[in-house]
């Protein structure tokens, strides 16, 4: 009875990849394109961070540290590795 109930899951894993295998190209392009509006967004978002915080008095060495400390939580990759 098991040996049948392995079968059963096998054929249905499979059954699920074969069904996922073809959308799989149009998910990670729509998922990098993603990635990379939220990476530009984010840059542009740490040069504005920047510009007010030289704009407000402090020097450039101190605002790119704090830019960075900024950016560094936009960092998907480190999520990412969170979840493995």
């Amino acid at each position: 009875m098991t040996k049948e109930v392995d079968e059963k899951r096998n054929a249905n894993s499979i059954r699920l990849f074969g069904m996922i295998l073809p959308s799989l190209p149009s998910i990670l392009f729509r998922s990098g394109g993603a990635f990379l509006r939220f990476k530009r967004e984010a840059k542009k978002g740490g040069r504005i961070f920047q510009k007010e915080l030289i704009k407000q008095g402090l020097d450039k060495a101190t605002a790119s540290e704090l830019t960075d400390i900024y950016l560094d939580g936009s960092n998907l990759f480190r999520y990412i590795r969170y979840f493995r």
